[in-house]
């Protein structure tokens, strides 16, 4: 069975090194944004290569920064969002407080 889910999507990612990012696209099935505090991707990772699933189009799945105007009961509602580095952090360039 699957599930299909009308979310946001990473309309793009800065981040190469991630195993999900293949020319700077997102392609997890899904993101999640945020440890409570800072809206990091908390889905990164990095090992020796890239996912092999070019079309798959990530969504966010979850947010957990409520303090985000776009944050509706832990639910992005953005048309779509970014993913790049804030200094050392890799976080949703989306982001914007309440």
């Amino acid at each position: 069975m699957k599930i299909t889910v009308e979310m946001p999507n990473v309309s793009e990612c800065q981040v190469s090194e991630c195993v999900y990012n293949l020319e700077q696209a997102c392609h997890a099935r899904a993101i999640t944004i945020g440890d409570g505090v800072k809206p990091g991707c908390d889905t990164y990772f990095k090992v020796g290569g890239h996912v092999k699933r070019a079309s798959e189009i990530a969504g966010v799945g979850a947010c957990k920064i409520n303090g985000c105007q776009y944050n509706d009961d832990f639910e992005c509602q953005a048309a779509n969002i970014k993913v790049g580095f804030a200094g050392d952090n890799i976080d949703c360039l989306t982001f914007a407080p309440r």
